[in-house]
């Protein structure tokens, strides 16, 4: 039961905003060497972030720390965008300096939740942002959970899981991430989407002509369709018909008008403007019950390229809106009560929850499916994730009854295909209970193959029929298939999911380097997932590398003491194959014991 909010005085207000605290890196030892050179570098540091880079990215000073700022922000990217800007001009800045002068900045973001009056900020929230920014090294930002999920990795940042955290007087662990600067975006491909009913509304209004270029007075409503096309092909949101929204355009209705018209959860809008060949755009995504702002962004782009099927513009929005929306019922999910929350908060937060890898967060993600069954019993799709929670409980070694973790998946998926015979998600999961549970190799095969008969782009189904031809030691069916599941999904929340099935494909294949490429890339998104140290571990020891290999069983042992040899064989589908028996031998060989 959540306690209600005291009562403020009126000099005070409640605001949840991203906090990032940034200081210099032993400021005292430079300034006792260097007073006045460091005086006058902080100062210009400060001037560019006031003048240039605070207003390109919603953001402002809150206080000053000394040797340091506290900075608030209306978004988690351009809070990220800020930091890599203000790391960029301090480098810059470091460029003819001795080495024992030179500045280098640390920081820490939380998505945080604070009380202000006219002179300052005040909350636990504030003093965990502070003890954040000392995970970071020099160069470095490091963030919270909370901020994290609201980025979307490869798109807003490179993401680098740093597990569970201790901080000073803070009596729980955080769960941290390291942020830096992305690299070249990937394109989301077509027609990626899985059928899913349970799922937040949106309206785009078409956007508004801001300039006279002769012939795109009509540009704004093109921008629309293209949205509106490409987002109906995503399998978080259902998209209103533009006949619908159309009549919105250049009008003044209050964003509560908008919703109770058109019934939407989130209203995507904008201003466009052109000049020749050259596209400015600036977007905002609202929730229309709050009228809050979840993200806004200037972009630009080319006018011919929106209409290319795979325009990095385009892909660029949809993946942002799913992320924002992905993030925004995530935090409702895990911060209210069941029974006041909607039925795709329900869903998209116990999809996000279910792969954290934490126990607790693991069995929130149980509530919610079950919440969300008892509300819709006759709907395949909850039915249908939590089957895989039960395989994830077993398969991770976090049930006492792995027995009754298959029956209860097996009712599930039996649930979920009796309402809907040719859902291809609970086909899937189906599939994927068959080989972890049952050890039924061939009805697994066949559920694959029905939900991709059914839906060509259903990624988990590729993934999995992957994986089970892995366990096969069928190399290249294994890597063929992963490798398709991994173009269909570029962007999944769970992309670590992903890597790490895709990895022990490549194993199988005999592609050791691919293997640990794909592991290590799974591990600094997650690292806490302990089947992607065993896929290391056994590529690195058939590789050759057998130190490497033992490293990874260390790392292993850490976040699961008890397993062994002899667990692997028991809980792997592999070790009724050839391969199985020498992907134990490999973990021998690398360090794990046989037996307790």
């Amino acid at each position: 039961m959540r306690l209600p909010l005291i009562e403020l005085p009126a000099n005070l207000t409640r605001n949840t905003k991203v906090l990032l605290v940034m200081d210099v890196v032993e400021s005292v030892r430079i300034m006792e060497q260097d007073q006045d050179g460091f005086v006058r570098r902080w100062q210009q540091l400060v001037e560019e972030a006031e003048q240039n880079v605070l207003p390109r990215h919603g953001g402002r000073i809150v206080k000053s720390l000394g040797d340091g700022l506290m900075l608030e922000f209306a978004s988690a990217q351009g809070c990220v965008k800020a930091a890599f800007e203000l790391h960029s001009f301090t480098r810059q800045a470091n460029r003819g300096v001795r080495p024992e002068h030179q500045m280098h900045l640390r920081m820490g973001g939380h998505l945080a939740s604070f009380v202000t009056d006219q002179h300052d900020i005040y909350g636990t929230d504030v003093n965990l942002t502070s003890r954040v920014s000392t995970l970071a090294g020099p160069g470095e930002t490091v963030v919270t959970a909370d901020m994290r999920d609201q980025l979307a990795p490869l798109l807003d940042a490179d993401v680098e899981d740093l597990g569970e955290c201790h901080l000073k007087h803070v009596k729980e662990p955080v769960r941290a991430y390291r942020v830096g600067p992305p690299g070249d975006a990937p394109i989301v491909p077509l027609g990626n989407a899985v059928e899913l009913n349970l799922r937040p509304t949106i309206a785009v209004i078409p956007f508004a002509m801001r300039s006279s270029e002769p012939g795109h007075e009509m540009l704004g409503e093109a921008l629309c369709d293209e949205l509106i096309a490409a987002l109906s092909r995503t399998s978080e949101l259902h998209v209103i018909s533009r006949l619908s929204t159309t009549v919105f355009r250049d009008r003044r209705e209050s964003i509560g008008d908008i919703k109770t018209h058109l019934g939407a959860t989130y209203i995507l809008s904008g201003t466009c403007r052109s000049a020749g060949t050259q596209l400015a755009l600036f977007v905002e995504l609202i929730e229309a019950k709050t009228g809050h702002v979840l993200w806004a962004e200037s972009l630009k782009g080319q006018v011919h390229g929106l209409f290319a099927a795979d325009d990095e513009l385009i892909s660029r929005l949809v993946t942002t809106i799913s992320s924002s929306v992905m993030s925004k019922e995530l935090q409702r999910a895990r911060s209210q009560a069941l029974p006041t929350l909607e039925g795709y908060t329900l869903l998209l937060g116990a999809v996000a929850l279910m792969h954290r890898t934490s126990v607790t967060e693991f069995d929130r993600a149980r509530k919610l499916l079950e919440h969300l069954i008892e509300r819709s019993p006759r709907h395949p799709i909850p039915h249908a994730w939590l089957a895989q929670w039960h395989v994830l409980s077993a398969s991770q070694g976090w049930s006492s009854n792995p027995g009754q973790e298959a029956k209860l998946a097996q009712d599930h998926t039996k649930r979920a295909l009796d309402t809907d015979p040719e859902c291809s998600l609970a086909l899937t999961i189906d599939g994927l209970v068959k080989i972890h549970l049952v050890k039924d190799t061939e009805g697994a095969l066949s559920r694959y193959a029905n939900a991709i008969e059914i839906n060509p782009n259903e990624s988990l189904a590729w993934l999995f029929k992957g994986t089970l031809h892995a366990f096969k030691g069928e190399g290249q069916d294994a890597i063929s298939a992963a490798e398709r599941a991994l173009r269909l999904s570029p962007l999944d929340p769970t992309r670590y999911f992903y890597d790490s099935l895709a990895a022990s494909a490549a194993v199988s294949a005999g592609n050791y380097q691919r293997a640990i490429e794909l592991a290590q890339r799974s591990l600094r998104a997650n690292c806490t997932h302990v089947s992607t140290y065993r896929a290391l571990a056994i590529a690195q020891a058939l590789a050759g590398d057998i130190e490497s290999a033992r490293g990874s069983v260390t790392q292993l042992l850490k976040l699961d003491p008890q397993f062994t040899v002899e667990e692997f064989l028991r809980r792997s589908p592999s070790s009724q194959f050839t391969v199985g028996k020498q992907y134990a031998e490999a973990l021998q060989r690398a360090g794990l014991p046989y037996s307790q």
